[in-house]
């Protein structure tokens, strides 16, 4: 028997959209899932000011346009159909020259009838605006797809080169109106019952942080990413950023925004912490919370998680038993019986490889095992 990449680790979705198939795909690599969206997504179809640039680029036909989200064109396009638009749209966009931020932003005027001019692969609005300004733009037209929060600088560079520039409003990111689920997720954070927080776009980092600092979280939770361990992971680079912005420094992320990729740098990041041990009765494999004892695994309580995680810093050496207190019981009021509970509940738990956990009297305990060479990736 093995363990699944993800199988004892716990982690924490911020998303709202498709946080279900995110959710699907750590489930299927063993994960433990826990939601607790940051970011909420309000679609404007019914907003006066993107009828009215609907119009305006019909109007005026632009010379360039930026599809910055496939998301964004999809949404557009389908609010443009709705008013009985969709192909008055099209005919106005067609010998525009479009510049897509991305695959999936190309992927969209493809299917929406229309060619991509070029298509910047970093993502990054930055590189569009500068493959833009490298254009004669003055007196040119530009129609800007914007997308989540809006993105000033990029409009403003573009007029200061002398174009016009057509601001489309698709949709909007806000903090979710329940934020309770988003705060529970904070606080298991806190506490230690999260491996790793997911994040499918820079707003959610920046909205999980707010909801921390108003229920006066925020340094802690900084702590429990940048001292204890837990991994932020990013969708792409972009996100990233906006992720350090707020002081998280403990970071994964692929280098382009796909959340196969996402989920997979995650797995490498949390398999690093796998350990294979070597006791007399046969193999121990340690993997978050879940235990391999040769073919059974044994999923641990996050109290015997503490305890083995604190005597696996130093396989062998004995660990005082204040040491496992202040490791499982944080701020507790509680005396060495506790760990002593813990510890024979472990070792009973453990089978065979319980007898690898020694008593030393007087002085704590001890993990005796042998730790076997990680194998080098391929």
């Amino acid at each position: 028997m093995t363990l699944l990449p993800l199988q004892g680790f716990t982690v924490g979705i911020t998303a709202d959209r498709r946080s279900n198939e995110q959710a699907e795909l750590l489930k299927r690599r063993g994960a433990t899932v826990r939601h607790g969206p940051t970011i909420a997504t309000h679609y404007l179809a019914s907003d006066a000011a993107l009828r009215e640039a609907t119009l305006e680029v019909i109007r005026r036909r632009p010379d360039y346009l930026v599809a910055t989200t496939g998301i964004g064109v999809r949404a557009w396009f389908e609010a443009a159909q709705s008013w009985g638009l969709g192909a008055e749209l099209l005919a106005a966009l067609e010998p525009a020259r479009a510049v897509a931020r991305g695959p999936k932003a190309a992927a969209a005027l493809q299917v929406a009838g229309l060619a991509t001019w070029k298509a910047v692969a970093s993502e990054r609005v930055d590189e569009v605006i500068e493959l833009l300004t490298a254009q004669p733009l003055a007196g040119a037209l530009v129609a800007f797809q914007q997308y989540g929060d809006r993105n000033e600088c990029a409009v403003d560079a573009l007029r200061s080169e002398g174009a016009e520039v057509i601001e489309v409003p698709v949709y909007r990111w806000r903090l979710p109106e329940e934020e309770q689920p988003a705060l529970r997720l904070t606080e298991a954070a806190c506490a230690g019952q999260l491996d790793a927080v997911t994040f499918t776009s820079a707003p959610a980092a920046v909205n999980l942080m707010t909801i921390a600092e108003r229920h006066g979280h925020a340094e802690d939770l900084r702590a429990a990413f940048n001292e204890r361990g837990i991994v932020a992971a990013c969708v792409g680079p972009v996100c990233a950023e906006g992720a350090q912005a707020t002081g998280i420094s403990n970071i994964v992320a692929p280098p382009v925004g796909r959340l196969g990729l996402l989920v997979r740098s995650l797995s490498d990041a949390l398999l690093q912490r796998r350990r294979e041990l070597r006791h007399p009765g046969g193999h121990l494999v340690v993997q978050g919370r879940a235990v391999l004892v040769d073919d059974s695994v044994v999923q641990l309580s996050p109290r015997e998680h503490a305890v083995l995680t604190r005597l696996l810093r130093r396989v062998g050496a004995v660990v005082p038993k204040d040491a496992l207190l202040r490791q499982g019981w944080p701020g507790a009021a509680v005396d060495a019986h506790a760990v002593e509970t813990t510890v024979a509940r472990l070792r009973r738990r453990l089978g065979p490889a319980g007898e690898a956990l020694c008593a030393v009297p007087g002085r704590g305990y001890r993990l005796a095992v042998d730790e076997i060479p990680a194998q080098p990736s391929a």
